[in-house]
Parts: structure tokens; sequence; C-alpha cells
């Protein structure tokens, strides 16, 4: 029972340390990243609901299906209350006072959704194998997948925090991106779920596995960019704030 719960809670601390870790300017409060990650495991109660009944609406077929599954159902659902409980605890808070901050909340929001996720996942196999296999499985592809949908929702939520000319835009974006990388990433692995067992269902398969890594992969280097992108702008803004500092010491 105990290493399956640290097999299922180990990827998301590794990834909470290193978010941590890559906030090299002014590192946020332990008390606050807490509170941050408690809310977002809260937040698999009102996505589970809104699944449940999205689910109703699900279309028939293999590539239907797994579509909406993957963007409106998982995707839409899950991306729509990890923003609010970000917006509701960060968007005001005295602490959200750099670009990179937007990220490392949003990691931790995100983190804390997938760790009960995980826990759930990986407590449902009914085996032993099957159990550790589940969190083999979901630490190298599903926790640092919530882990990147996370570090594009928390780029667009700190450009719009801080370029208050584009916030609408921005905070649109912090929305329907996530969405996007979430629907493809699960999109890719759902539709061959609703095909039915042959040959054109392990082409198929075979075919979309290889287009998930490629996406995968894509996805990575595009959040890298994003991460050292919202770095260098916080680094830059807190030089201007050591350049006022310093003005007003001289002119007092």
């Amino acid at each position: 029972m105990l290493i399956l719960l640290c097999a299922a809670v180990l990827p998301v601390l590794i990834l909470l340390f290193a978010i941590y870790k890559a906030d090299k300017i002014n590192k946020e409060p332990i008390g606050k990243l807490i509170v941050v990650f408690l809310c977002g495991a809260m937040t698999t109660l009102p996505a589970s609901f809104m699944e449940v009944l999205l689910q109703e609406f699900q279309p028939d077929g293999a590539l239907l299906g797994g579509l909406y599954k993957g963007f409106c159902v998982a995707g839409f659902s899950e991306e729509l209350v990890k923003l609010l409980v970000l917006f509701l605890l960060v968007w005001n808070s005295r602490h959200f006072d750099e670009y990179f901050d937007g990220i490392v909340y949003a990691v931790y929001v995100s983190l804390g959704f997938a760790c009960v996720e995980n826990v759930m996942y990986v407590f449902s196999g009914e085996t032993y194998s099957v159990s550790m296999a589940t969190a083999a499985t979901r630490a190298v592809l599903s926790v640092p997948g919530h882990f990147l949908f996370a570090v594009m929702m928390g780029y667009y939520f700190a450009l719009a925090k801080f370029a208050p000319n584009r916030r609408g835009k921005y905070m649109l974006y912090a929305f329907v991106v996530p969405v996007f990388f979430h629907g493809t990433f699960d999109a890719l692995l759902m539709v061959p779920d609703g095909m039915e067992d042959g040959g054109l269902k392990w082409v198929v398969t075979s075919a979309l596995f290889v287009v998930f890594i490629l996406f995968d992969i894509k996805m990575w280097k595009r959040g890298m960019r994003r991460i050292r992108h919202l770095q260098q702008l916080s680094e830059e803004q807190g030089e201007e704030y050591r350049n006022v500092f310093e003005g007003f010491k001289w002119n007092f």
C-alpha cells in the first residue's frame, strides 16, 4: 500500500520541486504554495462532476468519441476548473509580483489535481502488478502532461497580469491553449480505445502512438521555451525594480 502511494505521489513531488527551484528571483511562500496545491487537488471533484455530465453527450464512433472525450470531457473540464482556482487564489495575491510566478502557481494547481488523479488510477488496479504498471506509465506520460498544460496556462496567465492592454487576449489563451494541448494529448490515446479489435486497430494505434511521441516532444520543447522566457522576463522585471529603488534612494 505504501509503495503504491509513493509510486503515485513521487512523480508529482519531483516536478513540484523542479519548478520551485526554477523560480530563482523571488521564491513563493511555502504556505501559499501548499494552499494552492491542496485547492488544486480539490478541483478533481467539480471536474469529475462536469465530466460525468458531458459524457452523456459523447458521440458514437472511435474518432468522434475519442476527440470529444479528449477535448470536451477531459481537456475542457479539467483546464477550466484549474484556471478558475488559479484566478481566485492568485490573481490578486501580493505574492504574484513577477512573471514566472504565473507558471509556478499554475503548476502547483495542476499537479494538485494530477496527484489525486494519479492516486485514484494507481489504486484502482486489479492487481499489484497492474497498479505498478499504471504508476510507471502515468509517471512518464500523464503527470508530466499535466505539468506542461500548466506551464502553458501559467505563461499566458502571467502575460495577462502584467500586460493590461492585452489582458483579455492572454486570459483567453490561458484557457484555450492548455485545452488544445490537453485535448490533443488525450485524444491521441483515446481514439484507438473505441476501435474494434483487429489489424486496423493495431495499425491506427501504432501510427497514433508515433504521432503522440512527436507531439509530446514538441510540447516539452514549447514548455521549456515558455519557462525560459518568463524566467528572463522576471529577471528584467527585477532589474527594473532595483533601478527604481536605487533611484529613489539617490533622490532621497
